[in-house]
């Protein structure tokens, strides 16, 4: 099963409906925007920014395109098998990947690709474009950010922007990411937070202090929209 799973076909049209799915949230759900303001000078300029959002929001996530449409924007994913149906959803919506993962130790080939992969983000965004991440993806822990987007941001001098996205009516499933798929028509929110910046001297004290910081207000901003359109997803 796991590798009928795999197979290219099998991604191709889980890819195709998550694609299509997402594409239906953006159009029929109500979406309202709080704090939109902290990004607009971002949206409208050449500078690159940084986006994130919980893994669990993915099926939300179109609700931040028409602001990341302004852009050249990229989606940082991770090259396993269920990243791959995501990075195909995300393409048809106008936003291609860069592949990127962590290698395990002794894992040359890989951590070969993960550097090219990192370079090519740095570079993008550095470049003014933008990388919209899920920090706490692949595989969590949940609501927890990871290093390699502070890293990003670190050596690409550029602005990280937080999105807390929710919808209701919604679904809430027992997965690692408690991810949420939305019905349509209904009402969805996305909150906004940032500036947020990593110091290009920044140690690795200083990193670890960012990352509970960070996780902390992306989730405050999550409960935030959840707030906003009536609660939290069941």
């Amino acid at each position: 099963m796991k590798k009928l799973l795999r197979s290219d076909a099998v991604q191709a049209f889980l890819g195709w409906m998550l694609g299509v799915y997402i594409r239906l949230i953006l159009a029929t759900v109500r979406w309202r925007h709080e704090n939109l303001e902290c990004v607009e000078s971002v949206l409208a300029g050449d500078a690159g920014a940084i986006a994130l959002f919980w893994h669990g929001r993915i099926p939300l996530c179109l609700a931040t395109a028409p602001q990341w449409w302004r852009k050249r924007t990229k989606a940082l994913i991770s090259p396993s098998a269920d990243g791959e149906f995501i990075a195909q959803a995300l393409a048809m919506a106008g936003f291609p990947a860069i592949r990127i993962s962590t290698a395990k130790p002794g894992d040359t080939a890989k951590a070969r690709q993960a550097v090219v992969a990192f370079r090519e983000a740095v570079t993008h965004v550095a470049e003014g474009g933008a990388l919209v991440v899920t920090p706490d993806g692949p595989r969590g822990p949940n609501e927890v950010i990871a290093a390699g987007s502070l890293q990003i941001a670190r050596r690409s001098k550029q602005p990280v922007f937080l999105m807390g996205i929710a919808a209701k009516p919604a679904m809430q499933f027992d997965t690692w990411d408690k991810v949420v798929f939305a019905s349509p028509f209904g009402r969805g929110a996305v909150v906004w937070e940032g500036p947020l910046y990593v110091p290009p001297d920044a140690d690795e004290a200083t990193v670890s202090a960012l990352i509970v910081d960070w996780s902390a207000r992306l989730s405050a901003v999550t409960r935030r929209a959840e707030a906003l359109v009536g609660g939290t997803p069941h």
